[in-house]
């Protein structure tokens, strides 16, 4: 099988792997709900915390961000085999990471409805740039803090990713300016699922971030 075919496959089984529904299928499961009937509709950590509560919504992000660190880690699997060079290594955890935060927002298991992709971008960057990743983490917690907005932290983390790249301290030694490129198409793929929350937020309608059991509640 060509080193191509091996990629392909590698992309859709990240892909499938991005597709879980953590927070759909733990709702089902565990609460005969499903979250996407509740607070803003979508399949993420976010939602779960508000409306399921705090032990829900841990282990849905702490799975959500195991998914998207496993998928782009399976990229190693074509560097052990000598599929492809050591040094394009991070190419291909690109590819398998994209595959994966895109399974999250449009799972094939749970009818293309899933959520903003913010957990497994965390996972994926942990892959990728651990270091960097930690800062934009607390980046995140810092907005939040500063703010109480759970969007508003993870659009400036988002924004923050491919920025720090930009420091000799922080860039990578291979494929340093695709890296950063991939950093702002990330970004642009959060400006994109949070524009319902860009939108209340300029409206000064974007509520605050809190635990509670509710229906149908913006988040």
């Amino acid at each position: 099988m060509a080193s191509w075919a091996y990629i392909t496959f590698g992309t859709i089984v990240a892909y499938l792997l991005g597709s879980f529904p953590t927070a759909v299928w733990y709702g089902k499961l565990y609460h005969g709900i499903d979250i996407r009937d509740y607070g803003s509709g979508n399949a993420g950590a976010t939602n779960t915390f508000r409306i399921l509560g705090r032990k829900a919504g841990t282990i849905v992000m702490i799975i959500d961000i195991f998914k998207g660190w496993l998928a782009t880690q399976s990229a190693n699997l074509l560097v052990y085999y000598a599929l492809v060079e050591e040094s394009d290594l991070v190419v291909y955890k690109l590819i398998f990471g994209m595959a994966a935060v895109f399974g999250h927002i449009f799972p094939v298991f749970a009818g293309f409805r899933g959520g903003k992709g913010i957990a497994t971008l965390l996972g994926m960057t942990l892959s990728i740039h651990i270091e960097a990743a930690f800062i934009c983490l607390v980046v995140f917690m810092v907005v939040l803090l500063l703010s109480k907005y759970v969007s508003l932290g993870s659009m400036v983390a988002a924004l923050a990713f491919p920025i720090i790249l930009f420091s000799p301290r922080f860039r990578p030694e291979e494929h340093g300016p695709l890296v950063i490129a991939f950093g702002f198409a990330i970004f642009s793929i959060v400006m994109i699922t949070h524009q319902k929350n860009i939108k209340r937020l300029i409206n000064g309608e974007e509520n605050k971030a809190r635990l509670r059991i509710g229906k149908k509640n913006q988040v």
